[in-house]
């Protein structure tokens, strides 16, 4: 069934159940050989958090993690 749900919207829904709230308002696209995250995050810890939550649902495309880093 998971395939014919677009990578993107899997790779949200894994980003909206963290228990991070950050996380949820990241942003994702998506084309055919690479998922992009955006957004920022007040952590490197949270960046690779989001990176890790979305790696299984990312099928065969590269990962491309441009989450900013900004201490509040």
């Amino acid at each position: 069934m998971s395939a014919t749900i677009p990578v993107s919207s899997r790779v949200v829904q894994a980003l909206r159940q963290s228990a991070h709230p950050a996380l949820r308002r990241l942003l994702v696209e998506e084309t055919e050989t690479t998922v992009v995250i955006n957004g920022r995050v007040s952590s490197y810890y949270l960046k690779q958090l989001a990176q890790e939550a979305i790696m299984p649902m990312r099928g065969c495309r590269d990962v491309v993690n441009r989450v900013l880093v900004e201490r509040e």
